[in-house]
């Protein structure tokens, strides 16, 4: 999801002394965060550095796109997602991108850097908005089939807007969970309703493992709770679908209630990204009111082995090129079982940031330092991601659209797509050991 700390120390360090000549040893960056001056030059420089930036693209189908955020009980064992759907035609404006100045605190903490990094990001990122018009009334009259998304390590709930853009475009609502197990950057709640009525924010940032701690164990742990919280938001949507008083403990302009008879109950499934893929297959296993799954560049480490026998419902892998490894791609094809639908496909030149915000956000050069492009053009990149998701929707959903003119992508039938996987595991010695500590998963 993002960059390795050596990397963007590199290049935060690189940006530094083309700024200001400093003298390392009386070198104060807090001190030198105050300086307008110094502002406005590191903002040169990142505008120069973003060259032939793109932004997060706009959704390809026919629906105009609405975005909220929701947060069902103010405690940190409620329900937290970005809510994106159909959305009548109004004058609102964009949807800031990230909206708090902690994410990137957060950012930071996960690349093991010091807070400035937090200042450098906000600066580079902070006033970006996302194409989906902010807490605009929902277009009623149509029941959507619902997607509720899960986000992988360090991320949260607000960047994969590319995917929720698209598919709320197609028709869909999306659900993006924020989780609160420690594997999101950051997120928050509120101590009680006199400080969700007041907006005062408790914050809780990225997990690190300690020392005597078994990643194994923790990552287990970590999915579980994250399918338990897809599974209690779709638990609040469909109350809310059933028209059941809910209250928002965010105070916004969007009413709830207008998601009465919004959903289409039968039509319901999961996509996640790495950390997130993992979470779509805990949850199927758990909760079968998920019709499907697609795991986008799934990271299979947290997963227990009971889980594998446990998933009638059909799944698709969609892989970058260069993130999956053979032990991660035998786990995968320990759930190709028989009488159960299987699909993998990988997409050319494409890397794990692909499916992500980051790829869009951020220019050609820094994007390729920080390996949040790859070969392919990002835009074609999510767009065969996309497409190929919607076709395998409707066909496990039973929808009456015309995704499966997009049918020939599921099989990788596409010269920027390979059938299966480019990962070769007949011969690898397989270690039970993974680096499975690396930023993004």
């Amino acid at each position: 999801m993002v960059p390795s700390k050596l990397r963007a120390l590199f290049c935060l360090c690189s940006c530094l002394t083309l700024v200001h000549p400093f003298v390392w040893q009386d070198l104060n960056p807090a001190a030198q965060m105050k300086s307008p001056a110094w502002l406005h030059k590191i903002k040169a420089l990142m505008a120069a550095a973003s060259f032939g930036q793109t932004k997060i693209p706009r959704g390809s189908g026919s629906y105009s796109v609405g975005c909220t955020d929701l947060m069902f009980d103010y405690t940190n064992k409620g329900s937290f997602l970005r809510l994106y759907y159909p959305s009548q035609d109004d004058d609102h404006h964009d949807t800031p991108w990230i909206p708090n100045e902690e994410y990137f605190l957060g950012l930071s903490k996960v690349l093991g850097t010091h807070s400035v990094m937090a200042k450098f990001l906000s600066l580079f990122f902070g006033s970006m908005t996302t194409p989906a018009k902010w807490n605009s009334p929902l277009r009623t009259g149509e029941k959507y089939p619902l997607i509720v998304f899960s986000h992988g390590l360090g991320a949260f709930r607000t960047i994969y807007s590319a995917i929720g853009n698209d598919l709320a475009s197609h028709g869909f609502i999306v659900a993006a969970i924020e989780h609160r197990d420690g594997s999101a950057s950051a997120t928050y709640y509120f101590k009680d309703e006199s400080a969700a009525v007041k907006g005062n924010k408790s914050w809780l940032y990225f997990k690190t493992l300690k020392r005597d701690e078994v990643e194994a164990a923790v990552r287990n742990e970590q999915v579980r709770q994250r399918a338990k919280e897809c599974s209690q938001a779709l638990n609040l949507i469909l109350d809310l679908d059933h028209g059941r008083p809910i209250k928002n403990a965010l105070d916004l302009e969007f009413d709830v209630k207008q998601l009465k008879d919004s959903i289409d109950r039968n039509k319901v499934a999961m996509i996640g990204h790495s950390f997130g893929g993992a979470t779509v297959i805990q949850a199927l296993s758990e909760d079968q009111r998920f019709r499907c799954g697609i795991a986008l560049d799934a990271w299979m480490f947290p997963l227990g082995d009971e889980v594998y026998s446990r998933i009638p419902q059909p799944l698709f892998f969609i892989n970058s090129e260069q993130f999956q490894f053979p032990a991660n791609i035998i786990k995968i094809k320990k759930l190709y079982l028989p009488d159960r639908e299987r699909k993998m496909i990988t997409i050319r030149g494409s890397v794990h940031q692909n499916f992500d915000d980051f790829t869009f956000a951020t220019g050609q050069v820094i994007g390729c330092i920080f390996k949040l492009k790859g070969d392919i053009d990002s835009n074609v990149a999510l767009d065969l991601s996309n497409k190929a998701s919607l076709a395998f929707l409707q066909k496990h959903l039973g929808l009456q659209k015309d995704f499966d003119q997009w049918d020939s992508l599921i099989e990788g039938e596409d010269e920027n797509l390979i059938p299966g996987t480019n990962i070769n595991t007949t011969y690898q010695h397989i270690t039970t050991l993974q680096n499975s500590t690396g930023i993004g998963k």
